[in-house]
């Protein structure tokens, strides 16, 4: 009898530790919500709204000195990154056949003067003649047309030597302005034709202190770009420097690529120390709004959207009483007093529960909240920390091979 009693006791004893050890497994598997997703607190601070594009750098005047004639490069006096200044010898062109051209003009006009000279003779002496009635009026009026006809043959054989006179000139090319030789498209012995149009010998930047970036935005951001804004922009050769310039145009051209309409925006920008080159790529941020001292919350709030179907270890989900399988949560919108409207999610009694708030500007991280149902230190779910978890853990180890 005293050992079944005894057995007995053994057995109870047994499966009260069962059952001790089973409820604490329960207990300890069993995850708190803040194990379950990542919370991040609603904080004050400055930000700022911008619109951004990549755009090229460019002298803000640059000229492209050409040539009006035809040739052959015989001498060559500038070079790349060489100063020129206003009316100096960049070139010359092999002007031996412009001379010929010249001498066979001026033996033109002494052809043309010589008959000038023998058409009045004829004019003085018909008209001698028909005063003493020896000619007709006709062959009297013969005589005049003869002689405004050689006049007019001389002017034309004048003209003609002017013109070859100024095409000899057009044979040594001069800079238009005070500048930099950025670019020299020709070499010695080269040959240019100008009977089309007139080719680009060499690019003249008059003012590398003064620069613009040619850049493009989409025209879902031009509405906020205005003439006078401050621009900021970086560039690859200064990785760590950060330069500033203003909207200096907005071209009213608009260019579509790829069904994608953009337009044209002129920074301008100074350059002290000439270290901007012409043809850098800028990549150039222009700020529209700037919100300071301002609650805060990162944008991945916003994009949080808490599963329905978790299950019994995780903890549990509950947004107001509205069940996300039978109803979808409206996106975003504008409200009447411009502000945006958003949802976000914050814990409440260990359960995600649903705030509609009105939102301000963005600065693609962080994003200002104007409404008073948060305030500053309140957690919010930026995410699933589990699954980020079991992401983590299905990573595999690169190969080496």
């Amino acid at each position: 009898m005293r050992k079944i009693l005894k057995q007995s006791i053994l057995a109870i004893l047994l499966l009260a530790c069962i059952i001790a050890g089973y409820y604490f497994y329960k207990n300890s598997a069993k995850k708190n919500a803040e194990d379950v997703y990542k919370l991040q607190e609603v904080t004050m601070g400055d930000v700022e709204q911008s619109v951004s594009a990549n755009g090229t750098i460019n002298p803000v005047t640059l000229v492209s000195v050409g040539t009006q004639v035809s040739g052959r490069v015989s001498k060559l006096y500038v070079d790349f990154n060489d100063k020129v200044d206003k009316g100096q010898v960049l070139l010359e062109l092999d002007d031996a056949l412009l001379k010929a051209q010249i001498a066979q003009t001026e033996g033109t006009v002494r052809n043309a003067e010589a008959s000038v000279e023998l058409a009045k003779a004829n004019e003085a002496r018909f008209r001698s003649l028909y005063t003493q009635e020896y000619v007709s009026h006709m062959e009297l009026d013969q005589a005049i047309q003869a002689l405004k006809s050689a006049n007019a043959q001389l002017q034309t054989a004048r003209a003609q030597l002017q013109r070859d006179k100024t095409n000899l000139g057009y044979s040594i090319i001069r800079s238009p302005v005070s500048g930099v030789v950025v670019d020299r498209q020709i070499d010695v012995g080269q040959t240019v034709a100008a009977s089309f149009q007139t080719p680009t010998l060499i690019k003249i930047a008059q003012d590398l202190s003064k620069m613009q970036i040619d850049s493009s935005f989409a025209e879902a951001d031009i509405g906020n770009i205005k003439v006078g804004q401050k621009a900021k922009f970086s560039v690859d050769a200064f990785p760590n420097r950060t330069f500033e310039g203003s909207v200096k145009q907005i071209r009213l051209n608009p260019t579509n690529t790829a069904n994608v309409v953009a337009y044209d925006v002129v920074v301008s920008v100074e350059n002290p120390e000439q270290i901007l080159l012409p043809g850098m790529t800028a990549y150039v941020n222009i700020t529209f709004a700037k919100h300071e001292n301002v609650k805060l919350i990162p944008n991945a709030a916003l994009r949080f959207k808490p599963k329905t179907d978790n299950t019994s270890n995780d903890a549990p989900v509950s947004v107001s009483g509205i069940n996300h399988k039978n109803k979808k949560l409206e996106d975003s919108k504008i409200d009447s007093n411009g502000f945006g409207r958003g949802k976000l999610f914050i814990l409440q009694d260990g359960k995600p529960e649903i705030r509609r708030v009105k939102i301000g500007i963005t600065d693609g991280k962080l994003t200002e909240i104007i409404s008073d149902e948060l305030k500053v230190g309140d957690k919010v779910i930026t995410g699933d920390a589990q699954a980020q978890v079991q992401g983590n853990g299905n990573q595999r180890a690169p190969r080496m091979f």
